[in-house]
């Protein structure tokens, strides 16, 4: 039996008492400070998108200061304070919260619940990481493009409250395993960051041919298809039938639209599957290839090889030289690139067989490199969720009379 499973058998054998938050502390809504009251020095302070951008599980110094004029009208925040951002633009980010173990008072400002209390405040901090809590503050959360939680409802979620030693060696673990888990996950991104920049060598080595390679332009080699915006009678749903619009982006996962198959007065353009879609507004040249049929909007084309282009090479190139494509794009404040400059880029032609040879290598190297389900990608995240889980088992208790 551990030193832990010893405190929990001789402290709370019958269960964990949970409580409210407004049970043993109180919750305090922040108010006012803007970005541009920002200071080099003075006061130190927490805005509230500093939380969910900068600070970890706790703090012993700021970002930031804001004169003492300032100051004064802003809520104080004490050593030992949770500072919990109340208003983010998802769910995920909402309510998370920094403890301030600093020993001078600080502040902070709008958008913010100040919680004062008297129990440890990095267990706190850890437990409103969990999925446990992450359950609990969805079903007071309010809002679609801004995600809100009410201060005062906040405070009324029930936590796991052991005795103080137990919140203890429960922070004393969490700690050696969150620097663990940050020391191993350093060492690994550093190693994806070198097999990178090893690939993009590799892959510039590759792509680089000499004048006895023939060059054709894109118009002549590659079959383009500029997309166009939905108009008309043209029905956008978010629904789940339909067919799926991209604007803008070509990236799938980001927020798509859904458009029914009923449009008469709209030139819709379609990416086929195993087609490269790749923007053609800012981002310029941002690339991917399709698994599933699309539509594709303003903001995308469509490029495929016609006889003797093999189109995951052109992927390949095109992401390869992708500051040639820059180059031809026009706009001082909103880069973009039309179908003519798309289709006058040269593209090397080297026997189909090469072609395929260079594919070969570098579907392996980026699959290394970027395939979330192996390579070293696969490697940080099975770290993430390693110390997720074990830390979501430390802060689950039996509750007192279940």
């Amino acid at each position: 039996m551990n030193k832990l499973e010893k405190l929990i058998e001789e402290l709370c054998p019958n269960g964990v008492e949970y409580k409210a938050l407004c049970d043993f502390g109180t919750m305090i809504r922040g108010n006012g400070l803007q970005k541009k009251e920002f200071s080099k020095a003075g006061v130190g302070c927490i805005h509230y998108g500093q939380i969910y951008t900068y600070f970890g599980t706790f703090t012993h110094e700021t970002k930031t200061f804001v004169p003492e004029e300032i100051a004064k009208k802003l809520k104080k925040v004490n050593t030992g304070d949770l500072i919990i951002a109340v208003t983010s633009e998802n769910v995920e980010d909402v309510c998370k919260c920094v403890a301030w173990l600093g020993d001078e008072e600080i502040v902070t400002g709008g958008h913010t619940g100040i919680f004062k209390h008297d129990q440890n405040s990095k267990y706190l901090s850890y437990y409103l990481q969990t999925a446990d809590f992450f359950t609990k503050k969805r079903k007071i959360a309010n809002g679609t493009k801004v995600i809100e939680v009410s201060p005062l409802k906040l405070s009324k979620i029930k936590v796991p409250l052991p005795p103080l030693p137990i919140q203890k060696e429960i922070v004393r673990i969490l700690d050696n395993f969150t620097q663990l888990t940050a020391e191993l996950t350093a060492e690994l991104t550093a190693e994806l960051t070198a097999r990178k920049k090893q690939y993009e060598y590799y892959r510039g080595s590759l792509l680089s041919f000499g004048d006895e390679v023939e060059r054709k332009i894109l118009g002549e080699i590659a079959n383009i298809t500029m997309g166009t915006s939905p108009k008309g009678d043209t029905i956008i749903t978010n629904g789940k039938k339909g067919i799926e619009f991209h604007q803008g982006k070509s990236h799938f996962g980001e927020t798509i639209l859904k458009f029914s198959n009923k449009f008469t007065s709209a030139p819709i353009k379609f990416a086929e599957i195993n087609e490269i879609v790749m923007s053609v507004r800012a981002p310029v040249g941002d690339t991917n290839i399709t698994d599933r049929k699309i539509a594709i909007g303003r903001g995308l084309c469509a490029l495929s090889g016609k006889r003797g282009l093999d189109t995951k090479f052109l992927y390949y190139y095109i992401n390869a030289n992708i500051q040639e494509l820059k180059s031809k794009s026009k706009g001082s404040t909103f880069e973009a690139i039309n179908s003519n400059d798309v289709k006058q880029v040269k593209i090397p032609i080297p026997p189909l067989e090469e072609q395929q040879r260079i594919v070969e290598i570098l579907d392996r190297f980026d699959k290394l490199c970027n395939d979330l389900s192996s390579g070293l990608p696969a490697e940080i995240e099975a770290r993430r969720k390693q110390y997720e889980y074990y830390r979501d088992k430390l802060l689950t208790f039996k509750e007192v009379g279940s």
